[in-house]
């Protein structure tokens, strides 16, 4: 038995910190997606509105400006 025998090589099994760490920004991970996704349907929402009170002011305006030429002759 000149030659040495064949050492096995064995995964290293994961600590329990380890275990702990990675669970942990797996749930972050999950919540930064549901934030995201909350976010994105918000915008949807708060893009809309805004368009609408923008138009409002418009109209708005336009009103004012016509009552104030009218008033005016």
């Amino acid at each position: 038995m000149s030659t040495p025998r064949r050492r096995l090589v064995r995964p290293t099994v994961p600590s329990a910190v380890d275990v702990v760490q990675t669970a942990k920004l797996q749930k972050l991970r999950q919540r930064l997606h549901s934030e995201r996704t909350t976010l994105a349907r918000w915008m949807t929402r708060l893009t809309r509105a805004f368009h609408v009170v923008a138009k409002a002011q418009k109209k708005i305006s336009k009103l004012e400006k016509q009552l104030s030429n009218g008033e005016r002759s």
